[in-house]
C-alpha cells in the first residue's frame, strides 16, 4: 500500500498514516518520502511495515555511508540528512514531555558539539565463536543475534578498522590456547590524550594474558589492555575484577580542562566533544557558587563533580558502583578539589544527607525510582539539572518534580548520538516559591 511518511520516532523507524487512519511504523523510512510498505506486524491499532519501493524520495534522504546500515542495530537514522535527525531528535523531547508528562515545555534550539561520524571514544563489540573462528559485530536490526563487522565508522578515522584488527588477533590467540571465553571486547580512544585501550570482558579462567597483551596492543596500537572478569550472564555486566595485562589499568581523557581517569567497567559519556558541551550547560545553568551546598546524584568518575566542586562551597557526591567511586576519588585527587563521597544506592543514601541548594543529577535509563524523588525533593534544592538519556522517563519524572513543588525552566536536548534515535537532554528546575 502507498503511503506518506510524516515523521521520526524514538526506536528509530519512521512514521505514516494507512488509509484506514491507522499508524504505520516504518524501518528505514524518512519524513517526506512516498513509499510502497508491506505489512510486517499487524497489532491492531497499529503496524509495523518495511520498504516494498521507495516511489519518491524525501529531499532529506541520503545514502548511508555504512556498509552495514539497515542490518546493524548500532544506527538508525544514517539514511537521513542532519538537519532532519535534530528536529526530530527536539520533536520527541517535547512529545514525551507533552505526552507523558502533561507538561507544555517545547524545547531550546538543540545542541550539536561533534561531527556526524568518527565520534565515539568508546564502542563494544559482541564476541562469539562461530565454525570461522571467533566473530566480532554488533547486535543486527531488531534481534540480538550477531551481525560480524570488519569497521565502524562511529569510530575515529584512524580506529575504524579495530574490529577487523583484533578479531585477528583473538583468533591468533584462540588457535594456540583454545577458546578464550570472551564475550565482548570494548576499544575506547581519547580524543585529546591519545590513549588507546582495549578492554576483553570474559568469564574467570585461564588466559593467555602476556601473549594476550602484546597481540592486541599490536593490533591497534593500544597503550592499555585490561581483561575485566565478568560472572553470572554475560548481559548483566556484573565485572567482579579487572586484570591490567598492559598499561596502568585505565583510560585517560580530558574533560573541560580535568583529565579523567576511567577504569573499564565504569561509564563515561561516549562523545568527548558533546560531553564537554554538556557539562558547560549544566555548570552555566546552576550557577554554583561558594556558599552552595551541592548534591551530584550518579556521579559516576567524576563528569560534573570536578567542575562543581571547583566552584561551590560544598559538594556530595552519590554513587553505586565500586569501580565508579574509585575512579572518582582517583581524578578528585588529580584535580586537586574535593568533595563528600557517598557510595551507594541513592534511594537508600539521600534522605540522611540533610539540606541542599543545587543538584545535578544523571541517573540511568530507567532514571528516578519513587523513593529516589521524594528523597530529592526533600532536600529541599532550590534548582536542579536533570540529565537524561530517555526522553520518557524523562517526562515522567518532570510530572513527579512539578507534582512536587517544581517548575520546569527549560529542556535543551544535546546531539551525543548522531546517526541515532538517541538524545541526550538537560532539564532544568526551580522551586515554585521562589
Amino acid at each position: 500500500m502507498r503511503v506518506s511518511v510524516e515523521s521520526l520516532a524514538h526506536g528509530g523507524d519512521a512514521v505514516a498514516r494507512l488509509e484506514d487512519g491507522r499508524v504505520a511504523f516504518v524501518r528505514g523510512g524518512c519524513p517526506g518520502d512516498v513509499l510502497e510498505i508491506e505489512i510486517v506486524t499487524d497489532h491492531g491499532s497499529r503496524v509495523d511495515a518495511r520498504i516494498a519501493s521507495v516511489l519518491d524520495p524525501s529531499p532529506d534522504r541520503v545514502k548511508p555511508p555504512c556498509q552495514y546500515f539497515g542490518r546493524c542495530g548500532g544506527c538508525q537514522w544514517q539514511h537521513v540528512t542532519e538537519h532532519m535527525q535534530h528536529d526530530a531528535k527536539t520533536r520527541i523531547v517535547v512529545d514525551s514531555l507533552e505526552r507523558i508528562g502533561r507538561i507544555e515545555a517545547g524545547a531550546d534550539r538543540i545542541v550539536t558539539a561533534s561531527p556526524p561520524y568518527g565520534y565515539r571514544n568508546k564502542v563494544e563489540f559482541v564476541a562469539e565463536e562461530t565454525d570461522k573462528g571467533l566473530q566480532l559485530g554488533l547486535h543486527r536490526r531488531r534481534d540480538t543475534t550477531l551481525l560480524p563487522v570488519l569497521s565502524c565508522l562511529l569510530l575515529p578515522r584512524e580506529l575504524q578498522n579495530a574490529p577487523h584488527a583484533l578479531a585477528g588477533a583473538l583468533r591468533y590467540l584462540a588457535g594456540g590456547h583454545g577458546p578464550l571465553g570472551v564475550h565482548r571486547v570494548g576499544i575506547r580512544v581519547a580524543r585529546h590524550t591519545k590513549d588507546v585501550e582495549v578492554a576483553l570482558w570474559t568469564s574467570p579462567g585461564h588466559f593467555p594474558r602476556q601473549m594476550a597483551a602484546k597481540a592486541l596492543a599490536d593490533a591497534v596500537g593500544a597503550t592499555g589492555v585490561v581483561r575485566v572478569l565478568v560472572k553470572g550472564p554475560p548481559n548483566q555486566r556484573n565485572a567482579t575484577g579487572v586484570e591490567v595485562l598492559k598499561g596502568r589499568g585505565n583510560w585517560r581523557e580530558m574533560l573541560g580542562g580535568n583529565r579523567m581517569a576511567i577504569s573499564a567497567p565504569s561509564f563515561f559519556q561516549v562523545n568527548t566533544r558533546a560531553a564537554e558541551a554538556l557539562v558547560d550547560d549544566v555548570i552555566g545553568a546552576l550557577a554554583p557558587g561558594e556558599n552552595d551546598r551541592v548534591l551530584d546524584l550518579y556521579s559516576g568518575a567524576g563528569t560534573f563533580t570536578l567542575p562543581l566542586a571547583a566552584r561551590a562551597g560544598e559538594v556530595v557526591a552519590v554513587e553505586g558502583s565500586r569501580h565508579a567511586l574509585a575512579d572518582l576519588r582517583r581524578n578528585l585527587e588529580s584535580a586537586q578539589v574535593y568533595a563528600d563521597i557517598v557510595g551507594g544506592d541513592v534511594s537508600r543514601e539521600l534522605p540522611a544527607l540533610g539540606a541542599f541548594d543545587l543538584a545535578v543529577l544523571d541517573p540511568p535509563r530507567s532514571g528516578l525510582d519513587h523513593d529516589a524523588r521524594a528523597a530529592l525533593t526533600g532536600t529541599g534544592v532550590r534548582k536542579i539539572a536533570y540529565v537524561s538519556c530517555d526522553p520518557a522517563t524523562l517526562a515522567r519524572d518532570a510530572r513527579e518534580l512539578c507534582d512536587s513543588g517544581y517548575r520546569i525552566v527549560r529542556v535543551t536536548p544535546h546531539d551525543l548520538f548522531p546517526q541515532t534515535y538517541h538524545v541526550e537532554s538537560v532539564a532544568i528546575f526551580e522551586r515554585d516559591d521562589l
